[in-house]
């Protein structure tokens, strides 16, 4: 990756990202790939969330990236917590740092979420 295309990719999940913690799951739909979007509508795609749990972006790594595929993988680091914590438990736990692998592909002159494996 050029230092170009790294800083795209880094923006481009940053923003979907902020777009998660804002639960605008519709703007979440705009960054997945043209195919996914060509078969799976908005209307459906923003019922697949939680409105349970929220999340802070505290950290994203380009990890890998495969040229001929033009596929990167992307861990984003994510602090996690329930909205509501019903549970002594989930009081006790507060917020939990999990890391969020994803795969980011780059057509049309554009970094796009891949929602699959």
């Amino acid at each position: 990756l050029t230092p170009e295309q790294q800083a795209a990719l880094e923006q481009r999940v940053r923003e979907r990202w902020q777009a998660m913690i804002e639960r605008d799951f519709g703007q979440v739909w705009e960054y997945s790939t043209p195919t996914f979007r060509g078969v799976f509508p908005k209307s459906m795609y923003v019922h697949n969330f939680s409105y349970a749990v929220q999340w802070e972006l505290t950290s994203v790594e380009v990890v890998d990236y495969d040229a001929d595929a033009a596929v990167a993988s992307v861990a984003a680091g994510v602090m996690s917590m329930p909205t509501k914590q019903t549970s002594s438990a989930s009081r006790a736990l507060g917020a939990v740092p999990v890391t969020i692998h994803e795969k980011w592909i780059f057509t049309d002159g554009e970094w796009w979420h891949s929602t699959s494996d």
